[in-house]
C-alpha cells in the first residue's frame, strides 16, 4: 500500500523541516509549501491525503488557500496557526477546515491529529457498509458519500460524519458536548461552537428537501435528526 501523502503549508521553513521529519519517521510521504500560491500549486501536483496550512501565509493567506482548494478537493485540511481566538476556528470550519492547531504545538499531538482525521476519512477502506436511507437522502459513510434528492453532494468528512451519527439515531436528541465526544473523538480539543458551524453548513444541503425528515435544534440542548418515517 502506498504511502499516504501528506502537504505542509508555513512560511516558516523551520517548521516545514521539523514536521517534515516527525511524519516521514510515521511513514508518510511529505512535501512541503512556504506561501500560499505554491500551496495550490504542489496540492495540484501532489493530490495530497491531507494538508497541514498555516493561516498566515505571503501571496495568498491560509482563508484564501483553504476556499481554493474546497473548489476541487474535499480532501481533510488541517489548520495550524498563531491564532487561537473563536473567530479564527469558526472561519477555519466555515471554509471546510477539518481540525484546527494553535502554536505553539507539540510535534506529538500534531501526528496524532494526522492520524486520527486520515483514520476517520479514510473509514471506506473497511468491509462493512455503513449507510442510512431516508427519503430524498442517503448518508453513506463507507464510499463518504451524501446523495440528496439522486443528486451527490460535495461534502466534507467531517460534516458527513456527523448528519450520518444523528441520521443512525433518528429523534434522539444529542447535546453539542456529546457530539464533540462521538463524532471529533476523544482526541478533539475544541469548543462546542464547531458543532453550530458544521450543522449550519448541513443545513444549507439539506433543508426543505423533504417534509419527511428534518436536522432540527432542539433550544439549549442540542440537535437531533427528526423523522416521520
Amino acid at each position: 500500500m502506498a504511502a499516504e501523502r501528506i502537504l505542509v503549508v508555513d512560511d516558516d521553513s523551520n517548521i516545514c523541516e521539523l514536521l517534515r521529519l516527525y511524519l516521514e519517521k510515521e511513514g508518510y510521504d511529505v512535501s512541503t509549501a512556504n506561501n500560499g500560491a505554491d500551496a495550490v500549486k504542489v496540492y495540484k501536483e501532489k493530490e495530497p491525503d491531507l494538508m497541514l496550512l498555516d493561516i498566515m501565509l505571503p501571496v495568498l493567506d491560509g482563508w484564501q488557500v483553504c476556499r481554493e482548494i474546497r473548489k476541487f478537493s474535499e480532501k481533510p485540511i488541517i489548520m495550524i496557526t498563531a491564532k487561537g481566538e473563536t473567530f479564527d476556528k469558526v472561519l477555519g470550519f466555515e471554509l471546510g477546515a477539518d481540525d484546527y492547531i494553535v502554536k505553539p504545538f507539540e510535534p506529538k499531538e500534531v501526528m496524532a491529529r494526522v492520524k486520527a482525521v486520515l483514520r476517520r476519512s479514510g473509514s471506506a477502506d473497511r468491509q462493512d457498509i455503513k449507510e442510512v436511507r431516508f427519503d430524498k437522502l442517503i448518508i453513506n459513510l463507507t464510499n463518504y458519500e451524501l446523495i440528496v434528492d439522486g443528486k451527490k453532494i460535495d461534502t466534507p468528512p467531517k460534516e458527513l460524519e456527523l448528519i450520518y451519527h444523528l441520521a443512525s439515531n433518528p429523534n434522539r436528541v444529542f447535546t453539542r458536548d456529546q457530539l464533540l465526544d462521538e463524532v471529533w473523538g476523544f482526541d478533539y480539543y475544541g469548543d462546542s461552537r464547531t458543532v453550530d458551524v458544521h450543522v449550519k453548513r448541513l443545513r444549507a444541503k439539506l433543508e426543505g428537501v423533504s417534509d419527511k425528515w428534518e436536522l432540527k435544534t432542539v433550544w439549549s440542548v442540542g440537535y437531533k435528526f427528526a423523522t416521520t418515517e
